[in-house]
């Protein structure tokens, strides 16, 4: 039997979970389960440790009790309750079949069949077990060597899959740009083709957390070739994407705000209303608005550069050149990007109003005028006094 060594097995936290149910219903009713499994199989650092109960969400939140663990119902009619133990979340699923679904929900049964439990689950490397000791389980007979070979494969038929959550697609090409190797499933990329129209019925929160967290690969562009082929990016993105330009930024940089701007056209309206559509956070949707212009440099030179940076944000500034095609301009930015910091506006209201400029527009324009003639001239602080007085007698002599 394959077994698998990690420290969630060895973790006080998780065995005081497993202790407590097994203390309810035997040793067998419960297991961990899924990506915690996955991940120690291949020897990746996991994130979340979930476990699956024979044991009913009663049952499990009455025996969590029992041993002085707090229990919190999260989602009992679908049998979900996390435990809480040293002050971490456990996810404890009962083990249930699907009666009905709609693509977006499902109605569900409690089962106290391990392999019923792994036949509902979405792809063969996801559908593993672990008990206390790293005994693995593999009720569908594929999932170890799935997560071996990189292979991407639905439970069962990929059309039922799918119709019962059309989440399903997007996640078939996010597990493979994080586990798979060569390419995706034929039969896999099929159903995502056949069936991409289901993406649309999705909540934009699913969509969005779902593309994401693909974007975060650490090499996501075989699986958004795969996504473009598939027809299903351009019903995320809301445009034909620039897939060429992306798969260049991905490699200059792991951000995924970077390659989803690097997907997304030069089209600050187009953008903003797309980040929003997909509900970004606000500072993801300001961000990736920012970043949706060409990158204007009037020469390839640190001064030029600088003048770029003072003008739109190291953050902008870093972001455009990221995006755009490898030569002296994007490299000049970044390395001022990286190196410079913008110096802050030497003069300000107090100072126009001693030369005798009085409050209200014309302050404003030229503290303008000021900054505008000091940029051009790459920022120097020296006779700051005799630049603001050109600009005041500047804007004067032009009738403002």
């Amino acid at each position: 039997m394959t077994r698998i060594d990690a420290s969630w097995l060895h973790d006080a936290a998780a065995q005081a979970v497993i202790g407590a149910l097994a203390s309810a219903g035997g040793e067998g009713c419960v297991r961990f389960v899924g990506g915690c499994v996955r991940d120690a199989l291949l020897g990746r650092a996991g994130g979340d440790v979930d476990l699956a109960t024979t044991l009913r969400p009663e049952q499990t939140i009455a025996a969590l009790a029992a041993a002085g663990l707090k229990a919190v119902p999260t989602g009992v009619e679908h049998g979900t309750v996390t435990a809480v133990s040293d002050k971490r979340p456990f996810e404890i699923t009962t083990l249930r079949r699907d009666v009905a679904t709609d693509g977006r929900r499902a109605v569900v049964a409690f089962t106290d069949d391990w392999t019923e439990d792994a036949h509902r689950r979405d792809f063969r490397l996801n559908a593993l077990y672990s008990d206390g000791d790293g005994r693995v389980f593999d009720p569908v007979g594929e999932g170890v060597a799935d997560a071996r070979a990189g292979r991407i494969i639905f439970v069962g038929d990929p059309r039922r899959r799918i119709a019962e959550d059309h989440l399903r697609i997007l996640r078939f090409f996010r597990f493979f740009a994080w586990f798979g190797r060569d390419e995706p499933d034929p039969g896999g990329l099929e159903a995502c083709r056949s069936m991409a129209a289901g993406v649309d019925r999705l909540s934009a929160e699913r969509v969005s957390a779902e593309l994401m967290k693909l974007l975060a690969a650490p090499d996501p562009a075989s699986a958004v070739r795969a996504m473009e082929a598939a027809g299903v990016l351009t019903r995320v993105l809301g445009t034909p994407a620039d897939v060429r330009r992306f798969e260049a930024a991905a490699r200059r940089d792991a951000d995924p705000l970077v390659r989803l701007s690097a997907l997304w056209p030069d089209d600050r309206a187009f953008v903003a209303a797309a980040a929003r559509r997909l509900r970004l956070p606000k500072t993801a949707w300001a961000r990736l608005e920012a970043a949706a212009e060409p990158l204007a440099l009037d020469e390839p030179t640190e001064r030029a550069a600088r003048r770029l940076v003072h003008a739109v944000g190291t953050r902008a500034a870093t972001d455009r050149a990221l995006k755009s095609p490898a030569g002296a301009a994007a490299e000049v930015v970044l390395r001022v990007a990286g190196d410079w910091t913008p110096p802050a506006l030497p003069v300000g209201g107090r100072d126009v109003a001693r030369l005798g400029v009085p409050a209200g527009p014309e302050t404003g324009a030229v503290l303008r005028a000021f900054e505008a003639s000091w940029a051009a001239d790459d920022f120097p602080m020296d006779d700051v006094p005799g630049r603001l007085a050109a600009a005041v007698r500047a804007g004067r002599g032009s009738g403002r």
